[in-house]
């Protein structure tokens, strides 16, 4: 226990002291989209078989009967008037994503998800099933065993879970069929969106692409959109993104912070910055504690009852040993982060204090809250 107390107390002096943060150059490809270049979302409707007893049943998946009875009947056998009761079938939603530019024969990941009272749909296969997009036409056929990303168990009087066994995927389960039509090289301008707006990175990519090119061909049009002019550079469309991707530039970010109250994460950006204020920490610790006392009745008593009464007590702790700390104006995050541990504050105080601080207008930084 004294080595575990030792080494958190070594992590929390290591990550609360004084760093440099330095902007990385990154790929323009890693902050922008191409106009264009982006995926299609393709669902279908299907039926798994093959499980071992954990399908739908048939009273509260009646669709699922009548989906085997039509996939039958499409293979020559006549079900009509009947009834059985398959316990290894299950209906599933088909989900995948058609890659840009992906053609006709090529192979994508698909995700299957249980729809109807299935437990566990590990060791089944997915029949043949269409996949369509949003307008309504078959892009892709799905077929394929099924991976299952977790495992269920139960007895008489207990059950676990692990994972969810009620959905899965099939890698390189589905093989297209129709590709989009997009004509990439005919395009006369293309234009970059940014994944994060912002007109100071807009600007620094303009000049960047132009600089590299040693001719205006990149126009930013506004805080997300570069306009390439593909007529006036040196080579076709295609070359040109291969290249224009690969240049270099230092993006710029608002200063952030972001909390996650359910796990006490606090994650703080490099260009955050407070004004002066002062703040106190003090701790108020209320106890209640049951104690039941059970009453019995006398020996040989005909009309006594055993009875359980409550007992409960209440415990405040208060420390009075309340500190005051000033956070001088114009501080950085490293001063930031080393004044509050300072105080000693833990993760959930420290929540509680920049929420405080944000509030008092003292902090020039989004909060982020998830």
């Amino acid at each position: 226990m004294k080595q575990f107390t030792r080494l958190i107390a070594a992590i929390l002096i290591v990550s609360f002291c004084p760093i440099q943060f330095a902007v990385a150059d990154v790929r323009i490809k890693d902050v922008v989209n191409i106009e264009g270049v982006r995926g299609n979302d393709l669902v279908g409707y299907g039926l798994i078989v093959g499980l071992d007893g954990t399908g739908d049943s048939v009273r509260n998946s009646p669709y699922t009967e009548e989906a085997l009875s039509s996939l039958l009947e499409r293979l020559g056998i006549n079900v009509q008037g009947e009834r059985f009761r398959p316990r290894n079938v299950a209906a599933v939603v088909v989900t995948a994503t058609l890659p840009p530019y992906a053609r006709a024969g090529s192979q994508i990941d698909v995700t299957v998800s249980a729809i109807g009272d299935a437990t566990n749909l590990l060791g089944g296969t997915l029949i043949m099933t269409p996949l369509n997009a949003g307008d309504g036409q078959i892009y892709a056929v799905a077929q394929g065993p099924v991976l299952a990303s977790g495992f269920s168990a139960d007895g008489a009087g207990a059950a676990v879970t692990f994972g969810s066994p009620t959905s899965g995927t099939i890698p390189q389960g589905a093989r297209v069929e129709r590709e989009i039509a997009f004509d990439f090289a005919s395009m006369k301008t293309i234009r970059l969106a940014l994944r994060a707006p912002d007109f100071t990175t807009a600007a620094r990519i303009e000049t960047a692409i132009n600089k590299s090119f040693e001719k205006p061909i990149a126009r930013m049009l506004d805080p997300g959109t570069i306009e390439l002019n593909v007529a006036d550079a040196p080579m076709r469309a295609v070359y040109l993104l291969g290249k224009v991707e690969n240049i270099r530039i230092a993006p710029e970010q608002k200063a952030r912070i972001v909390i996650d109250q359910k796990s006490g994460t606090v994650v703080l950006g490099a260009d955050v910055q407070i004004s002066r204020f002062a703040v106190t920490q003090g701790n108020l610790t209320i106890t209640v504690r049951e104690t039941p006392i059970v009453s019995q009745p006398n020996p040989f008593s005909r009309n006594g009852e055993t009875i359980v009464l409550p007992d409960t007590t209440i415990t405040i702790d208060q420390n009075d040993e309340r500190r005051i700390a000033i956070v001088d104006e114009s501080v950085s995050l490293s001063d930031l982060i080393e004044g509050l541990n300072a105080l000693g504050v833990g993760p959930r105080e420290l929540i509680d204090i920049l929420k405080s601080v944000k509030a008092a207008g003292a902090l020039h930084a989004e909060l982020v809250v998830i």
